[in-house]
C-alpha cells in the first residue's frame, strides 16, 4: 500500500484552497446579484467583496460569463430544493405538477437575479459558451440543469404512467416549460402587460405575480394532458 508524498498534500491543500477562493467569489457575486441585479454587479465590486484584486478572479475564473453560470448554479440548485420540498410523490401528478409550478414562480419573484442570471446565459449561443466557459464549468451547469429539470420531467412521466397526462417526451417539456416559466417571470416582476382597450388602441394593465402564477399552473397542466 503506497504512502501519499509530502508533494501530494501540497497538490490537495492547494486544490482546497482554490475551491475555497471559487466558492468565496461565487457567494460574493449571489450577493451582489441579489442586491444590486446582474447588471449592476461588476468584476471590480466582486473582487472587493472578496478581498482580492480583479487579477485573481480572472486565475479562478475565464470571465465574467463563467461567474454568471456557476452563480446561476447555486440559484439552480437551491430552486431544486424549493421543488422536492413540495413535491410529494403520493399526491396525484396534477397535484404534484401544481404544487411545483407554483414553487418556481414563487422562487422566481422572491430571486429575480436568478431570472436575470438565467436570461443572460440563454441569450448566448453553444459556440459563444464553450468558447467562454470553460469544461467544467459548462458541465457543472448542465448536471445544474438536468438536476433541476429531473423534478418537473419525473412528474411528466408518472402522470402519463398513470394516464392522467399525455406527455411524448418529458425532457422536452420540462426544457420547454423552463424557458417559458422564465419570460413568465419576467413578466410578473414587470408587472404590466399590453392589450387594446380597443381595436388598434393599446393600453397597459397591471399584472400580479400571483395571476402570473396562476397562469403558468393552468398552462403546465394543460401541455401535460396533452
Amino acid at each position: 500500500m503506497s504512502e501519499s508524498s509530502p508533494a501530494d498534500g501540497r497538490r490537495s491543500a492547494a486544490a482546497a484552497r482554490r475551491r475555497a477562493r471559487e466558492a468565496q467569489i461565487v457567494a460574493a457575486t449571489r450577493e451582489l446579484f441579489d442586491e444590486r441585479g446582474v447588471r449592476d454587479a461588476q468584476i471590480e465590486d466582486i473582487a472587493r467583496a472578496v478581498g482580492i484584486n480583479r487579477a485573481i478572479v480572472y486565475r479562478h475564473f475565464t470571465g465574467k460569463e463563467e461567474i454568471f453560470a456557476l452563480t446561476l448554479v447555486d440559484y439552480l440548485e437551491e430552486l431544486r430544493e424549493a421543488l422536492l420540498a413540495v413535491d410529494r410523490t403520493d399526491a396525484p401528478p396534477r397535484d404534484r405538477l401544481a404544487a411545483t409550478v407554483g414553487a418556481f414562480v414563487d422562487y422566481g419573484v422572491a430571486h429575480p437575479a436568478f431570472v436575470d442570471c438565467a436570461h443572460a446565459l440563454m441569450r448566448r449561443t453553444a459556440p459563444e459558451l464553450v468558447d467562454e466557459i470553460s469544461e467544467s464549468a459548462l458541465f457543472r451547469l448542465g448536471r445544474a440543469i438536468t438536476a433541476t429539470l429531473a423534478v418537473p420531467q419525473r412528474i411528466f412521466a408518472a402522470g402519463s404512467a398513470t394516464g392522467d397526462f399525455t406527455v411524448g417526451d418529458p425532457s422536452l417539456l420540462a426544457n420547454m416549460f423552463y424557458s417559458t416559466g422564465l419570460g413568465a417571470l419576467q413578466l410578473a416582476r414587470v408587472g404590466i402587460l399590453v392589450t387594446e382597450s380597443a381595436p388598434g388602441i393599446p393600453t397597459m394593465v397591471e399584472v400580479s405575480p400571483e395571476q402570473v402564477r396562476d397562469y403558468l399552473v393552468t398552462a403546465a397542466l394543460a401541455l401535460a394532458r396533452g
